[in-house]
């Protein structure tokens, strides 16, 4: 995620170097033919005011169906924090609240809680590589006991898998006293929650924003900005200023290709890039969180903001 206020203009122009290269080329072209008396015709500047109106309700369709799926992932990735700060809290003072009963051991229940919410802190992890499509799955080694990772590696949704073992360890917990009455019903809420959550952001990561919009409005780009200098060409000349076609073609083929980039770069949250919802941030913040209400007080770095952006 970007969290800078002020972008460098070389990166910025990287992103649509391809566009602000055909402009150079065709507006250069068109200034050259004019002024040799070779262009073969000059546009009314109707055409290419037309063609840039319609190109401007493409771009502003895709732009807030973009930041709509990226808003999304971000409310979603919200209530995973939330959740899971509270399932931990869950297991925690459940746990902690039949230490009256004959059958509690504290270093049986102490033991349940720390997978718990181990489990529950490689659960995220998990998602956001999961989300990512990355393969750094040792990151997930130290949360989970040797057998259960072994067969985590196995398994196609990895997120998915930990759950089931979160809650088998759940029942096993009602099972032995270390939990009682109903407790799993809260604590199966909260997995429902994350559940919905997971589901919610694979709908995103599946499901691309429709390719129609993204085809056509590059088709409709390219071919304002080919269009642009032929109709601005003729105004300009009657002012005498022919050589002008060349500069402000290519600021409006600016203005036009990166307000479409900025689209185009925010439509896939999870792909670990500069404009991604920052899931190895949020992760950190609830792996802190989870690690702090078990009384731990070595707790990992806190991720901040580097160079301008936030991972």
């Amino acid at each position: 995620m970007i969290v800078k206020r002020n972008f460098n203009p070389l990166k910025v122009i990287s992103y649509v170097w391809l566009e602000m290269s055909v402009s150079i080329v065709i507006s250069l072209l068109v200034y050259s033919l004019h002024s040799q008396g070779l262009l073969p015709m000059m546009l009314p500047f109707s055409i290419p005011a037309i063609l840039g109106s319609a190109l401007a309700i493409f771009i502003a369709f895709r732009n807030n169906s973009a930041y709509g799926r990226w808003w999304e992932a971000r409310t979603l990735w919200g209530g995973i924090v939330n959740s899971s700060r509270v399932l931990a809290r869950l297991i925690i003072t459940f746990s902690d609240s039949h230490s009256h009963q004959e059958q509690y051991e504290e270093g049986r229940s102490k033991q349940f809680k720390n997978e718990m919410v181990y489990l529950l802190i490689a659960w995220v992890h998990a998602l956001r590589i999961h989300l990512r499509t990355q393969e750094s799955w040792g990151d997930l080694q130290q949360f989970l006991p040797e057998g259960a990772f072994k067969d985590l590696l196995k398994t196609q949704n990895k997120p998915n898998y930990i759950q089931l073992l979160t809650g088998r360890k759940i029942y096993e917990a009602m099972a032995n006293g270390i939990l009682g009455g109903f407790d799993s019903f809260q604590m199966e809420g909260q997995l429902l929650a994350l559940t919905n959550y997971q589901g919610g952001c694979e709908r995103i990561k599946n499901t691309p924003l429709l390719r129609q919009y993204d085809y056509f409005t590059r088709v409709f780009l390219h071919t304002f900005i080919i269009l642009l200098p032929l109709g601005l060409i003729g105004d300009f000349s009657k002012m005498g200023l022919d050589f002008l076609v060349v500069p402000v073609t290519v600021i409006i083929a600016f203005v036009f290709a990166i307000i479409g980039k900025v689209g185009e770069v925010n439509e896939d949250p999870f792909e670990n890039k500069i404009t991604d919802v920052p899931l190895a941030a949020l992760c950190n913040t609830i792996e802190r969180d989870l690690r702090e209400m078990l009384g731990e007080t070595q707790l990992p770095e806190k991720l901040s903001a580097k160079n301008g952006y936030l991972f």
